[in-house]
């Protein structure tokens, strides 16, 4: 009896095995796609990564680092905000830098009394000697004079360190250089922030305090070809190029703006921060017409194809 449930069960397994190695043998349809995936529009086109920043004359947007370590008490402006140049943007706890420059302005103070009283003292002796050489000796009114030219150094040593002391001081408010959108704000009220920027305990890394892009709403597209593809690339007047957004079919239209003509290492966008690879490329700007029926944020990566504008 123990010798037939050990065969069926040896069978059943045999069964099953082969029903199970047939489903999984079966091909499965796939799923369709979210949507289209981009293709290439030109017969001969290069494929670039791109991300949209603000269109700006140069350069790329305006990463915010403080000069000066310390707590955040104040923040002027907001996420989206049109900015002058000279607007506030940031304020820091400068409790302990202030009462610094106070004690430096105070320094000055004591420093032009010691010089008043040495140039006094140094008067009367002087007045004294040219009355009667004997009055005075001649060491004395050396040291009077010494002692003069010693209280006007100390003098000039109080101004320099007021005058860095203000200096250092004005760094704990934070001021637009130039005008411009403020993209991102990455620090809030309490925040500890310093030379390095700001922690983030997300990332687990460093990143600016805040970034600034241009003024107004016309943003581009910085795509990198890579250096092996550079010999393919047409020049700025027959170039041509579409931009496809990820999550949608739309394709748009791309105008050339300047090539950036500095082939540098290139930065994995997904992590600037950590991933590099062996490849140099060269940043081509593009500005576009912003879609009605989608909605574009700068930082948001793109595909690009560039191609020969036909004739």
């Amino acid at each position: 009896m123990k010798n037939k449930i050990i065969i069926a069960l040896a069978i059943l397994g045999v069964v099953l095995a082969i029903g199970t190695a047939f489903y999984w043998g079966q091909r499965q349809n796939p799923l369709p796609p979210a949507f289209t995936p981009a293709s290439n529009p030109y017969e001969n086109g290069i494929y670039a990564e791109g991300i949209v920043e603000a269109l700006q004359a140069s350069g790329s947007n305006v990463n915010i680092y403080p000069e000066v370590a310390g707590t955040v008490n104040q923040i002027n402006v907001k996420e989206g905000q049109d900015i002058a140049a000279g607007a506030p943007l940031l304020s820091m706890d400068d409790s302990v830098q202030r009462a610094t420059t106070q004690q430096a302005k105070a320094q000055i103070a004591v420093a032009r009394a010691s010089l008043k009283t040495a140039e006094d003292a140094y008067q009367k002796q002087k007045a004294a000697a040219d009355i009667d050489p004997r009055a005075v000796s001649k060491d004395a009114l050396d040291g009077a004079r010494d002692a003069v030219g010693l209280a006007k150094a100390n003098l000039d040593v109080s101004q320099r360190q007021y005058e860095t002391a203000t200096s250092l001081l004005a760094k704990y408010h934070i001021h637009a250089l130039s005008a411009g959108k403020v993209i991102s704000i990455n620090t809030a009220l309490g925040s500890y922030i310093s030379a390095q920027g700001v922690y983030d305990t997300y990332t687990q890394q460093n990143q600016p305090i805040m970034v600034l892009g241009a003024s107004g709403d016309a943003l581009a597209v910085r795509c990198y070809i890579d250096e092996v593809l550079l010999q393919k690339l047409p020049s700025m007047v027959d170039i041509d190029a579409y931009m496809f957004i990820r999550g949608s079919n739309t394709k748009v239209p791309l105008k050339i703006v300047r090539f950036q003509p500095n082939v540098s290492p290139k930065i994995e966008l997904s992590n600037q921060r950590t991933e590099r690879v062996d490849v140099r490329v060269l940043p081509v700007i593009f500005s576009f017409d912003r879609p009605k029926e989608l909605t574009i944020y700068p930082g948001q990566l793109v595909d690009v194809y560039v191609g020969k504008r036909a004739s």
